[in-house]
């Protein structure tokens, strides 16, 4: 995968996550969306209880192995700047700053430009499709936006006509 540690390519973000519990969970392997945050809810509502966290979804067959269907978005953050994903894509908004840190040769995927890829097709992140799929684009930054805010870092808002 593209990036690293503090990257936001998948190669900084995409972080495994394993449950056990003998004689509850089945080995198995999920491709589905979870973050950390999902873990107070989910637990939550393992022990008979409605608490719910800010931002955290009830998981919790996600992380028994009984579903495979896990967030639909989820915002993706490295070293303060953030990113989006949305099922199997990403968008990566424009930040200044170093493309690269070179004290440990890691792209941060911060460019000067809206970076997007499907990650189904693309796990690499070689293909950015911002210019070639401005529809879907602009679709992925406005419901960020409606998350995240107009003020996530970048300089200017920028969306593609």
């Amino acid at each position: 995968m593209r990036g690293g540690k503090y990257s936001l390519f998948e190669g900084g973000t995409r972080v495994p996550f394993i449950t056990y519990w003998q004689g509850h969970i089945k080995p198995g392997k999920s491709d589905a969306l979870v973050c950390q945050v999902d873990l107070m809810t989910s637990l939550a509502a393992l022990t008979g209880s409605d608490l719910k966290g800010p931002d955290s979804q009830n998981l919790i067959d996600v992380f028994l192995g009984k579903s495979d269907k896990g967030r639909e978005n989820l915002i993706l953050e490295a070293s303060t700047r953030t990113a989006f994903r949305q099922g199997d894509w990403v968008m990566i908004p424009p930040y200044n700053g170093p493309s690269v840190n070179k004290d440990v040769n890691i792209e941060l995927g911060h460019l000067k430009e809206f970076q997007l890829y499907n990650l189904k097709k693309d796990i690499g992140q070689k293909n950015n499709l911002a210019k070639a799929n401005p529809e879907k684009l602009n679709t992925m930054i406005a419901d960020f936006e409606a998350i995240r805010g107009e003020n996530y870092g970048k300089t200017e808002n920028l969306i593609l006509k």
